[in-house]
């Protein structure tokens, strides 16, 4: 169960009404970087720019979670926190969520490259997570 009510008392999610247009517009988005994300080869190069925008594919992912359930994330960490508990096949590889946030966070606000491996873990895990994730949502949207 997403921790609704702590964010709500902590400011971090606010009510919002459930615009379909607007969710749709994310999964899509979502669905497209990371394809083409996904698509490049992984080298020193495209390593920061492959986990950049694959982790704002899965950020994306958990705001429209939010959305559908009446409600606009505030912040990373609660869009993160919508993704805690889905129900994936690969359910242990949600713990690495978290972790993807403080890479994420070190690439845009103190200067970290990513490397190569950290790439492939998030291709990784938008190939076993993230596209089962979107097509759940997807389903809630039609």
């Amino acid at each position: 169960m997403m921790p609704t009510q702590r964010l709500l008392r902590e400011g971090r999610l606010r009510p919002r009404e459930r615009e379909l247009p607007r969710i749709r517009s994310m999964l899509k988005s979502a669905e497209m970087n990371a394809r083409i994300a996904t698509g490049m080869p992984i080298t020193g190069e495209t390593s920061t720019l492959i986990f950049r925008e694959v982790y704002e594919s899965i950020r994306q992912l958990g705001d429209a979670r939010w959305w559908l359930a009446g409600y606009e994330p505030r912040d990373h960490e609660a869009s993160i926190e919508a993704l805690q508990d889905a129900d994936v096949k690969e359910k242990v590889l949600l713990h690495r969520l978290s972790r993807f946030k403080r890479i994420r966070h070190d690439i845009n606000y103190r200067g970290f490259l990513a490397n190569e491996a950290q790439a492939r873990e998030i291709a990784e895990f938008w190939g076993l997570c993230g596209k089962e994730i979107l097509g759940q949502l997807q389903k809630e949207v039609k």
